[in-house]
């Protein structure tokens, strides 16, 4: 079976899913070049708890946690089945790497999960599991959970955390816009892409003490976190790609990363 890659996506606002943009059109090109996977995990930014829970519901609804968008926005369905069994192997694998787990019979798809996979699997044909972050426990927790999960993408599961690479919602006030784009973003999302290509993970676990305008970028942590998860699942040596899918209302960047196993091998010149 193919090891396949694991993924961190910057799923940007509900109206995402009406309005994909750019974002929607890597996510659709990133669909067609990856092996397609048996089911899917995925970690995102809006459910939280106090310790590694993961969802086993063999039909987990889609659950519309916003308010104040359009109706067609609470109209939208993602079916997709759960998978029992996967969230059961979830569990398991957590709770031996240490980490104590709660299995969730009744948890949903929040939109921070069914707005992206709508994007990339629209036809929500593939069964999906989701898990939470522990926002009070850090970037090195939670790239602990995505190693304890790295045995999946060789089982055929496509692990996913989703999140935004820059989420500051309180500069929605600010005036900011694609011709006036927040001085922070930039400098933030270049310092991330240099640090995950180089591999200096101890870096991007001190992120809030090395990246520049830390603060700015992510006045909390959630909407980072499941970077991590991402990158801890694709293992020791992991190859960092980054995908470009803008920056909207100039200041969330859209940023998608495809992590695989092993670095590519260099030809000697």
């Amino acid at each position: 079976m193919t090891t396949l890659p694991s993924l961190y996506i910057s799923h940007g606002s509900p109206m995402t899913a009406i309005q994909p943009r750019r974002v929607g059109e890597r996510l659709a090109e990133l669909a067609k070049e990856l092996p397609r996977p048996k089911a899917i995990v995925i970690a995102s930014a809006h459910w939280l708890a106090r310790q590694p829970h993961v969802g086993g519901a063999a039909r987990p609804e889609t659950i519309h946690d916003f308010y104040g968008f359009p109706r067609e926005l609470f109209e939208i369905q993602y079916p997709a089945h759960g998978e029992p069994a996967l969230a059961a192997r979830v569990t398991e694998l957590l709770d031996q790497a240490g980490l104590p787990t709660t299995l969730d019979p009744g948890q949903g798809l929040d939109h921070g999960a069914w707005v992206p996979l709508r994007l990339l699997y629209p036809e929500a044909d593939i069964p999906v599991v989701p898990m939470s972050i522990q926002p009070q426990l850090g970037p090195s927790h939670q790239y602990a959970v995505g190693r304890a999960l790295a045995p999946l993408r060789d089982e055929g599961v496509l692990v996913i955390g989703s999140g935004s690479i820059t989420h500051n919602l309180h500069d929605f006030r600010a005036g900011y816009s694609e011709e006036r784009e927040a001085p922070y973003v930039r400098p933030f999302i270049e310092w991330i892409e240099r640090k995950l290509v180089d591999g200096d993970v101890p870096a991007l676990l001190d992120y809030r003490r090395q990246a520049p305008f830390a603060e700015r970028a992510h006045p909390t942590d959630e909407h980072l976190l499941p970077l991590y998860v991402a990158l801890g699942a694709a293992g020791e040596d992991a190859h960092a790609s980054r995908i470009d899918a803008g920056i909207e209302h100039g200041l969330l960047a859209m940023d998608i990363y495809r992590f695989d196993g092993r670095r590519p091998a260099t030809t000697a010149r």
